[in-house]
């Protein structure tokens, strides 16, 4: 038994993993990780997930929701940003916690991760397809049932501008990082800009009774969800908190950084604080120009609102914008989850070609198996029911990634460099950062942690019966151990001899 648990809590020495990922060419400033990040998080969320919420649990109050969710993941950018600006390693939470704590527990917080982007591609694509087709709808373009809908939602087998749309991505990403980031840095100025028209116009439609009351009073919907009151605000945290995971994506990509120790910590806080202040923003217009119950149930809330409000020449703007800068966040998902792929096949956790690179040394083999099961993920599942399960895999690495802080702390400076960035407010502020983070998974509904759970059971199977053997640490061991038995076999040969 003892011999298992060391097994499970061998370290990386974080010089290997700077050896492996040397291919990897560093070539993303601080404003490609800015877009990145902004691409990210500013996704679908910001045009379906302020409508959503508002009509299911927060009310008007939906823009407190975004903001308790944002307090909890800016305490967590900030351990974020110190462990890669130490650590600029590919794989993010993974490839740290292998270092920090050990190969099991960075399986663990690695296997969570892939859980997010998996569904995260398949989250994304469904949403820019529901804005899509609300886009040409009024053209009179309208898909059958069994092109529009995931397989047995409305007639559906399956959701086709999705799945084309994860093809289209993976396609630019399969030509290298610095394509793709100068077509981002272009979307995300666009998204952007979008954003801020539709802030503008709909502050001319708001009216003020819509904001009352700000927080309506306490009920449990009939799926036994809570609505309203503070249970309502912090249902809702738990939702929308899929909106912040983003700048896990920058991280992700500290391999392919230049000055890690600056552009890292600058991409995340810098991403985070204008998502921020955008989300706040269209959220309270939107509740303000109706009332949020015009919102249930309606995927493509920000152009309904602005059609309704008799302004469809903005709408038609806004959504066509929107559905191209919903590119922007399918670009950060699949970079960030390909290198995660790619970061489990390089230590044998998976199978080896995963962790193969292309002559142009990218990790497309990663982004294949990526793209594939996105695919398949976003063909069988409706948009509603992904939102949760992205939260659970994320919440679970950001609680390993906030106590890591205090592993990493004493070791900087020694085996690992000083960090450009550190947590301010240590040693206080990684434990809030975990309890905050363990608070929004606890508000979780009881079918995403199930399914969590089962995604766990599944990690835990492959684990120990693949990774823990096949594992690059457990191999070097093997080897080591070998070399050992071999020398004092040789040693025992020649003490024989000279007897």
């Amino acid at each position: 038994m003892s011999s298992l648990w060391s097994r499970m809590n061998r370290r990386e020495d974080p010089n290997i993993y700077q050896d492996k990922d040397a291919h990897l060419s560093r070539v993303l400033r601080v404003r490609d990780f800015l877009a990145l990040g902004v691409g990210t998080i500013v996704s679908t969320s910001i045009f379906t997930l302020p409508g959503v919420v508002a009509a299911q649990h927060a009310g008007a109050a939906v823009s407190l929701s975004f903001l308790a969710a944002a307090i909890v993941a800016g305490m967590v950018s900030f351990a974020y940003a110190e462990m890669s600006s130490t650590m600029p390693f590919a794989g993010s939470a993974y490839s740290w916690i292998n270092v920090v704590f050990g190969e099991f527990w960075g399986w663990i917080s690695g296997w969570a991760l892939l859980a997010e982007y998996f569904i995260a591609v398949a989250f994304v694509g469904s949403g820019l397809s529901a804005n899509f087709r609300g886009l040409i709808a009024p053209l009179g373009v309208k898909f059958p049932n069994a092109l529009a809908n995931t397989l047995g939602s409305n007639g559906g087998i399956m959701d086709i501008t999705a799945v084309v749309v994860i093809a289209l991505v993976a396609f630019l990403l399969s030509y290298g990082v610095s394509n793709a980031a100068r077509v981002e840095n272009v979307l995300v100025v666009l998204k952007v800009l979008a954003i801020i028209l539709f802030i503008i116009v709909g502050l001319t439609a708001i009216h003020p009774q819509n904001y009352v009351p700000f927080i309506p009073s306490y009920h449990v919907n009939p799926d036994g969800s809570a609505f309203g009151g503070w249970q309502g605000i912090y249902a809702g945290v738990s939702e929308i908190f899929l909106a912040y995971i983003g700048f896990d994506s920058i991280a992700a990509n500290a391999a392919e950084a230049k000055d890690p120790e600056k552009t890292m910590p600058r991409g995340i806080i810098g991403s985070l604080l204008i998502a921020v202040a955008l989300f706040v923003a269209v959220s309270l217009v939107l509740v303000g120009m109706f009332h949020y119950s015009k919102y249930a149930n309606n995927a493509e809330p920000v152009g309904w609102a602005l059609r309704t409000a008799g302004h469809g020449t903005v709408a038609t703007v806004v959504q066509a914008i929107a559905v191209i800068g919903m590119f922007t966040a399918l670009i950060g998902m699949m970079m960030a989850g390909s290198r995660l792929l790619y970061s489990f096949g390089r230590d044998g956790m998976l199978s080896g070609w995963l962790g193969k690179l292309n002559k142009h040394n990218l990790p497309n083999n990663a982004l294949l198996i990526l793209t594939l099961v996105g695919i398949v993920i976003g063909a069988l599942f409706p948009f509603a029911f992904l939102a949760q399960l992205i939260s659970a895999g994320t919440l679970i690495a950001f609680m390993f990634v906030s106590v890591g802080i205090y592993a990493i702390r004493p070791r900087e400076g020694k085996d690992l460099p000083k960090p450009g960035f550190k947590m301010p407010l240590y040693p206080v502020l990684p434990a809030i950062a975990f309890l905050g983070a363990f608070g929004v998974f606890w508000g979780l509904d009881i079918q995403a942690k199930m399914y969590a759970g089962v995604w766990f059971l599944i990690g835990l199977l492959i684990y120990f019966g693949y990774g823990i053997r096949h594992s690059y640490l457990n191999k070097k061991e093997t080897k080591e151990l070998t070399d050992l038995e071999r020398a004092e076999n040789a040693e025992e040969a020649e003490d024989n001899y000279q007897k």
